[in-house]
Parts: structure tokens; sequence; C-alpha cells
């Protein structure tokens, strides 16, 4: 164990040269490429820190020559990862994120298949990578990097990793659940009845405890004067909740809240830990861990100060299987997400996004992507031709035939184009990618077990906690209220938590639960701190209790 903070991963080294690469071409190698070759190489040939991608592939040959790399500072002004299954996606996360921790950034990976846990060891040789490694000028040295496993709830190998209903929010849950836009303004009354009576949502036998108080006699007029909650929107919500339970759902909402503070931690000698989310066991439920992986970005966001333009990113985020963020989403979800985005680099934290095709990502978020590694298309159908097509459309002009170049990359190459270091677009260079010097393949569950549980985060997430909460509260004063008693009341802790921190008053509930003009026009118009405020309850997410 490096230091107090982390868990290394088995057999790390102390050093990765391997990882900090080449310092790009020589202008004297360079002189010696064709012309064409010679301009793009050139818009990768930065001064400052970079990371090393790969090689320039020109005319159907490599040229170790011409090197391909990304501004460390530019990587938090996001990025796109995309290709067809099969064409080495995940082996670009691989390599990218083990040169991130290897100076000195955190990295946060979404393991949806299980074959991004191998970060965590040292990587075998084999005439494959020897080959590779040759081919682009690569000093390959096999070596780990620092790395914490989390498990959604505890499912799966890794620390369980939760969030308690109130700090997810309505937006992110109504996606979960699959609400229409009706049913997630409900839902936000509720969330909204839930904080200002004190009735903290820890679980969703919580949630639903309020919302059976919200349509019985005595709780109907509650919510009257603000149009309240319809007996047929509550059945929905209800039974929504029913079916989410039924899949074994309610293990992810609760405490302790996971503090997406460690995602940002480094290690002992200095190396960024790459916190890898195991979601093997729930892949089946995306719509879950999508709207999971959106909360940490929201929390990171509520947490994090502005930092402006930095040396280097506090984290760099991978979201995998990215497409299903964005699927069936509201309206309001994606203007939030679209938000986040936009305003979390300036946090000092990238996004990366991890699908098939960009087409997959909204228009007004792949615009915010500056950095791209696009790996094969295929173009068997009618649809698949389309989408090569947009794909193509979305580079800068290139002197390839990209249509012809996206479509016979090989495993391990990608059409690149990235920032540079004054945050203008480089030449798109086709590349052969380097290969990861940690495992290439899952590490052994048992491993993973070993893992999680020697790690010092472990004691503090493991078992799970049920407090008091909103189902305690309103059980008890449904017992006095048949025992003739006085019901006890609820602290009003939550509004005390929202208002700003210059005192001024809450907004009011339909700023608080309807994303409206008056909501936008008051964040430009009443002054810094308390935009921000209202800024960072886009996607309705509470600011946690730190204790």
């Amino acid at each position: 164990m490096t230091d107090h903070d982390t868990t290394p991963a088995t057999g790390a080294p102390a050093s990765r040269q391997g990882t900090q690469g080449t310092q790009g071409s020589s202008p004297a190698r360079r002189a010696s490429l064709p012309p064409e070759a010679q301009e793009i190489a050139s818009g990768y040939s930065f001064s400052g820190p970079a990371l090393e991608l790969g090689a320039l592939i020109w005319d159907g040959h490599c040229l170790p020559d011409a090197q391909v790399r990304i501004p460390l500072p530019m990587l938090n002004r996001h990025g796109l990862v995309a290709g067809a299954t099969g064409t080495g996606k995940t082996k670009t996360l691989q390599m990218v994120a083990e040169q991130l921790s290897a100076r000195g950034v955190p990295v946060f990976l979404a393991d949806v298949k299980g074959d991004l846990s191998g970060i965590s060891e040292p990587g075998a040789v084999n005439d494959r990578i020897r080959s590779r490694a040759a081919e682009v000028r690569q000093r390959w040295t096999p070596g780990g990097s620092p790395t914490e496993f989390y498990a959604l709830g505890g499912m799966g190998h890794g620390i369980p990793l939760r969030a308690t209903v109130t700090s997810f929010g309505p937006l992110l849950l109504s996606k979960a659940l699959e609400l229409n836009q009706t049913q997630e303004q409900s839902l936000g009354l509720i969330f909204h009845y839930a904080d200002t009576k004190g009735l903290e949502l820890t679980d969703l036998k919580d949630l639903r405890a309020v919302v059976a108080f919200l349509t019985s006699d005595e709780g109907k007029q509650e919510l009257k004067d603000i149009g309240g909650l319809s007996t047929a929107t509550a059945g929905v919500i209800l039974r929504s909740l029913t079916a989410f339970e039924a899949q074994g759902m309610a293990d992810f909402f609760g405490e302790p809240e996971f503090d997406t503070a460690e995602l940002l931690r480094t290690a002992g000698d200095g190396r960024g830990v790459v916190s890898v989310l195991e979601l093997p066991a729930v892949q089946d439920r995306p719509r879950l861990f999508s709207t999971f992986l959106m909360w940490l970005l929201a929390d990171l966001f509520h947490d994090l100060p502005e930092i402006g333009d930095a040396d280097k990113p506090k984290l760099v985020f991978f979201f995998d299987e990215a497409h299903l963020l964005f699927d069936d989403a509201s309206k309001a979800f994606l203007e939030s997400i679209t938000q986040t985005v936009r305003l979390i680099r300036s946090k000092g934290v990238g996004v990366f996004f991890v699908t098939q095709t960009p087409k997959d990502v909204p228009s007004d978020v792949l615009g915010q992507l500056g950095n791209r590694v696009q790996h094969a298309l295929r173009a068997f159908t009618p649809d698949d031709q389309k989408a090569l097509k947009a794909t193509v459309k979305t580079f800068p002009d290139s002197p390839y035939d990209l249509e012809e170049i996206l479509t016979g990359l090989g495993t391990g190459e990608a059409v690149v184009t990235v920032l540079s270091e004054s945050g203008a677009p480089t030449p798109v260079a086709a590349t052969r990618l380097r290969a990861p010097e940690s495992l290439m393949g899952p590490v052994d569950p048992a491993a993973l077990d070993r893992a999680a549980q020697g790690s010092p985060l472990y004691g503090r997430y493991a078992q799970a906690v049920d407090r008091e909460s909103a189902y305690e509260k309103l059980t008890a004063a449904q017992a006095a209220r048949e025992a003739g008693r006085p019901a006890p009341e609820a602290e009003p802790t939550r509004p005390a938590e929202r208002r700003t921190e210059g005192g001024d008053r809450e907004p009011s509930v339909v700023e608080q639960v309807v994303s409206s003009g008056v909501f936008k026009s008051l964040a430009r118009s009443v002054g810094t701190q308390i935009g921000r405020e209202i800024t960072r309850s886009l996607f309705g997410t509470a600011r946690r209790r730190r204790r």
C-alpha cells in the first residue's frame, strides 16, 4: 500500500518510463516524411507535456517519425472515443488512462464489460505487443496503475457505491424510472415537499412513503396550492418504483453515500488513482448505471471550485456506453447534461464520452468535445452508411478520404484530431495507437475482492446504514395519530441547507422544480454566488450533508 489513500495495483512499479513516451518527432526526422505527412505531424509537435497516442498512418504505412499526441492541459476540454464493437475502444481508454495516472491525474473508468480491471496489473509481453511497440516507436514497459474498484450498491466486485434518493434528485431518478415529462414534474414536487418538511429520502422506501402520504386523505391538502399530486400520476410513480425494486435496484440507494471527492486522490508516489466502477453485474440495467454516472458528475460539479485553465486536469472521467444516457431523455434532462459538460471544464474535470458513433451524442454536447479518437466504423447497412457520412462531416477538412479510411482501419487504429496548446483543432491524423502497458484483460474476481477489502475506503462504505428518515418519521406520525397523540414534528433540515451562502431565501416551489425562464433569468440577474447555487441545481441534485 503506497499511502493511506489508495489501494495500489499488485506489482505496480514506482515509475512508468514507458508511459512518458517521447517528446514528439524532431524536425530533422519530420523532414524525411512526405509533404502531406510533414504538415500533419507538425500539428502535433507540442512544446509542453503531452500524452502519446501513437504514430501517423499515411498512404497505408505507419510512420514512427510522425508522433500523434494530445497536450495534457487540453484533457479538460472533453472528448469522444467512438467506433464499432471490437475496434479497440477499450484498449484506447486503458492506454490513455494509464498515461494520465503516470502524470498525476486521477481517472474514472466505467467498466461495463469487466475488461478494464487489468489496468491495475502489469501487462505481459508477447510478439504482438513487441511488434506494435516497434511500429509506433514505443518504449513499452509493463506496469499497472494504483486502482480502486467500486460496485454499484455492492453488486459485483468492489467497494459499495451508493447515493441517497434526495441527492440523486428528481431529474435523474425520473430518467431511471422511465417517467414522462408530467410525471417528472410531479416527482419534482414530491422532492420539494420532502425537503421543506425535513423528510430525508435516503432510500426507495422513503420515497414510497412520501408518495403514499401525499395521496392519502390527510396528505392531499399539502400540495393543493401548487396543483397537487393526482392519484393517477402517483400510481404510475409507485408502480415504477415497484418494478425498479423488483429488478434489484433498491441496493443502489442508501447510506453511507459515496463522497465523490474520493475520485480525486493521488497515490503516495504522485500517480493519479484510477477509480474503476465495475458494472458487469448490472450491465443489463443500462438506465440505472448511466444515470448514476451522471450523478457522479453532477455531484463533482456541485463541490469543486472554479480553477480556470490549469496545467493538468483534476480528473478525467470516461463515460462509457454514453448513448444510454441520451436515449429517450427529456428536454430538461438534455439541457442539464449540456450545461454540466459546458461548465465543469472550468472546474478542472475532463469528460470523454465513449460510444459507437458521434450521432449517439446530441449536437449541443458533441460541439463541446474538442478531442476525438474515432475507431473504425462499419458500412454494412443503409443506416451504417448514413452514420458513416454523418461522422465524416464532424471532422475538419482533411487530405484523407475519411469514408474510405474509417471503414478500413484495423483494430487499434483510429482517426484522431485534438485541441492544440492554443485551443485550435489539430490536423486529422490516421493513427496506429500505442499498446497499453497494463494487463489487457480482466483481473481474477478473487483478486478484485482482495483489493476492495484491503482498501482503507472499504470500512467507510461497505456496511449499509438505515437511520431515521422519511419512512420512519411518517410511520411514527401515523402511529401517533391513530393513538390520539400529537404527531412528532420533523426537523426542517433541508430548507436550511438549500439557502444560499449569503442567507438569501431559497427559490420558490415552481422555480426549483420547473426548468423555466424565471429560473434562468434569476441566475443571470442576482449575482455570481446565487447564480452558482441555481446552476448547481440543474439536475435537481441536492448538496450532501458533510459529516
